[in-house]
């Protein structure tokens, strides 16, 4: 390797460290910790991941209402077969059943089981503290509400997709 740095070194350490870089790096970085932490928590006091615990929110959010394994994919950025992998475990937990839908005989619609109503209603207050002590507490109350408007912006402005 050249000790000296070429002019492309210096050009690609320049956009490394772009203000912009850093800001996204800070927010990805962060998001990521937060994530781990409610996984944790929700594993060590509820048996079950913090992904699992999107699908019971997805799930319990309106009673009734039919959701399929495709809607799941989408609402949880998740590829088809990871999908499938993860309400495949649910199911095995007794958290969920998959149903045929009554329209297309092609679709798999997903609803929860009592257990896993039950396990929600465990899971939630865990989510809640540590969003409440991670996410919340270390900021202002106005730069919270000023924070969490621009995520809102940001989200309309990626459009329907954003999730």
């Amino acid at each position: 390797m050249n000790a000296t740095p070429r002019q492309s070194d210096k050009a690609a350490a320049r956009a490394a460290n772009s203000q912009l870089v850093r800001d996204f790096g800070l927010l990805i970085k962060s998001a990521t910790r937060l994530e781990q932490r409610i996984d944790s928590a929700l594993r060590r006091e509820c048996g079950i991941s913090h992904t699992m615990l999107e699908v019971l929110i997805r799930l319990c959010r309106q009673p009734g209402e039919e959701v399929s394994q495709r809607q799941l994919a989408d609402d949880l950025t998740l590829t088809s077969s990871g999908t499938t992998r993860l309400i495949d475990r649910m199911e095995e937990a007794g958290l969920v059943r998959r149903l045929p839908s009554p329209e297309d005989r092609r679709v798999a619609l997903v609803e929860p089981t009592d257990e896993g109503r039950a396990v929600f209603l465990r899971a939630a207050p865990v989510h809640a503290r540590v969003v409440e002590e991670c996410f919340v507490k270390p900021v202002a109350p106005d730069d919270y509400a000023r924070l969490t408007s621009a995520l809102s912006e940001i989200h309309q402005a990626l459009g329907e997709d954003a999730g």
